[in-house]
């Protein structure tokens, strides 16, 4: 889905540092899908998307993502306690965004339905909105689903994040400073945490 509404200069953190144990001994960002790894797919889709600025936060395979993203226009952030929870990451991340950007996406890595119209999608209902609040995408029971946009007046509190402190305890305090944009399609928002969701996803079960 997309809107009428300018694009505004927009950045996205893709969030790479997790462990994956519910995969197993493999790296499930790094497992592929139509030849690519997942965090290549979603990075490519993610810079489609009318993003200028991508950041990708990685942990513990620092070199194995610099090798799956080569080519494509990223910087890295590596979070040296990413095996203390996603909020370190976000921390991370979005401190290392440069001044450019009015908003920014924060990408969970393991999200590889995502689709340039996604990002598209959310960036105009951000215009639309006069670059001012948080931009959430939800399903059409209204459940919300990632990516969230953020716009940089709380770039401050999510650089603030530690441990396992993700997005959602943020989001729950906003109340009306938020905005809802619905999709039909919640096969977007499906994430990959274990080798029977990566079964079903190569397979179109």
């Amino acid at each position: 889905m997309t809107g009428g509404a300018k694009q505004l200069p927009l950045a996205a953190v893709l969030l790479a540092g997790g462990a994956s144990r519910r995969f197993g001994a493999a790296n499930k960002l790094l497992a592929e899908v139509d030849g690519a790894p997942i965090v290549a797919r979603v990075a490519r889709e993610i810079l489609a998307g009318g993003v200028g600025e991508l950041v990708v936060v990685t942990g513990a395979e620092h070199d194995a993502y610099v090798a799956a993203l080569a080519g494509l226009p990223v910087r890295f952030a590596q979070n040296a306690a990413w095996d203390e929870g996603i909020g370190g990451s976000i921390a991370a991340g979005v401190r290392a965004l440069s001044e450019a950007p009015q908003a920014a996406f924060i990408v969970p890595g393991d999200l590889p339905n995502l689709t340039a119209d996604v990002f598209l999608g959310l960036g105009a209902a951000f215009a639309a909105a006069s670059g001012a609040r948080v931009v959430v995408p939800v399903t059409a029971e209204g459940e919300q689903r990632n990516p969230v946009l953020w716009p940089r007046r709380l770039f401050p509190r999510l650089a603030a994040f530690t441990g396992a402190k993700g997005g959602k305890s943020l989001l729950d305090t906003l109340g009306d400073e938020r905005v809802d944009v619905a999709f039909d399609d919640e096969s977007l928002f499906a994430d990959i945490d274990t080798p029977d969701d990566y079964a079903r996803l190569i397979t179109g079960a």
